[in-house]
C-alpha cells in the first residue's frame, strides 16, 4: 500500500488466475461493498451500504465462475464504488459520489483536495495501474486479449422499471458486442439490450476506453439485471450461458483478424 493511503484500507485490487491461458480479461470494477474503516461506512447504514448503490451485487460470483470456465484472468477492484467509482474518469463529478440514485452519501459530503487525492491514489490509480501491468505482460508475451467488464445493475431506477435481463454495451469497436448480442439473442427468453441501461455516453465506459479502446482491444461491457444472478445456481447459469456466447463472439474476432 503506497504511503498516505487511507488507514484500514487492504489492496484495492485483486487479481485471480493470472496464468489463465484464454484470450479474455475479465473486468469487475464495482465487484465489492468495503468501506475502509477509517471511513466509518461513510455514514450509511447496512442496508444502503448492501444495496446496488454500494456495489454489483452477483457481479463478481459470475466473473468467478465465468474465469473458471474460461481459464481467463480476473481482476477486480475491492472497495466499494461510493469509496470511489473506478469505472469513472479521475475528473468526472461522480467520482466520488455525494449522492448515489435518491441516498445521500455523508462521508462524501465534505471532502477536501487532500481526501479525494488520497482516494485516487489509493484506490482508482491501483487498480488501472494493476489492468495495465496484467495487459502489458501479456503483450510481452505475444498473447491476445479481449477485454470483458462485467456489471449488474437495478431492475428498477428512480423509480423507473428496467425490462432487459440483459444488456451490452460497446462503443466504437463493436467486435464483441455485436457477436454477443447475436449468441445471447438467440435464446427467445431473454430479453437482450443493446447499450441499455447505461451507454458509453452516460460516462460508464472508462475503464475499457482505457485499456481496450486505447489499445486497439475488442472490448465488450456485460450489465445483468441483478434479481438474474441472486442465486448461485443462477450465477453459474448465466455464466455458463456468457462463456458460450463469448466463445462464439472470439470465434467471430479471429476470423477478422485472418
Amino acid at each position: 500500500m503506497v504511503e498516505g493511503c487511507v488507514a484500514g484500507q487492504d489492496e484495492p485490487v485483486m487479481v485471480e488466475n493470472a496464468a489463465g491461458k484464454s484470450d479474455f480479461v475479465i473486468l469487475c470494477d464495482h465487484a465489492c461493498n468495503a468501506i475502509p474503516k477509517s471511513l466509518a461506512d461513510l455514514g450509511l447504514g447496512h442496508d444502503a451500504l448492501e444495496s446496488h448503490i454500494a456495489w454489483d451485487p452477483g457481479a463478481l460470483e459470475v466473473c468467478e465462475a465465468l474465469s473458471a470456465r474460461l481459464d481467463a484472468v480476473l481482476i477486480y477492484a475491492t472497495v466499494s464504488r461510493l469509496v470511489i467509482d473506478c469505472n469513472r474518469m479521475p475528473d468526472a463529478p461522480d467520482l466520488i459520489p455525494k449522492v448515489s440514485e435518491t441516498t445521500a452519501i455523508p462521508g462524501n459530503a465534505e471532502l477536501d483536495a487532500a481526501e479525494r487525492d488520497a482516494r485516487i491514489e489509493c484506490v482508482h490509480r491501483l487498480y488501472h495501474a494493476a489492468i495495465d501491468a496484467v495487459l502489458d505482460a501479456r503483450a510481452a508475451q505475444g498473447r491476445q486479449s479481449l477485454l470483458v467488464a462485467v456489471h449488474s445493475y437495478t431492475p428498477v431506477y428512480k423509480g423507473v422499471a428496467r425490462p432487459w435481463h440483459v444488456g451490452i454495451l460497446s462503443d466504437r469497436d463493436r467486435r464483441l458486442a455485436d457477436g454477443l448480442l447475436a449468441e445471447l439473442g438467440r435464446d427467445a427468453a431473454l430479453v437482450v439490450a443493446d447499450n441499455q441501461p447505461y451507454s458509453p455516453q452516460d460516462g460508464v465506459y472508462y475503464t475499457l476506453a482505457l485499456h481496450g479502446e486505447a489499445r486497439g482491444l475488442a472490448s465488450v461491457m456485460i450489465e445483468i439485471r441483478n434479481d438474474e444472478i441472486a442465486s448461485k445456481e443462477t450465477q453459474l447459469a448465466w455464466a455458463e450461458r456468457l462463456a458460450v456466447a463469448l466463445a462464439s463472439a472470439r470465434e467471430a474476432v479471429i476470423k477478422e483478424q485472418v
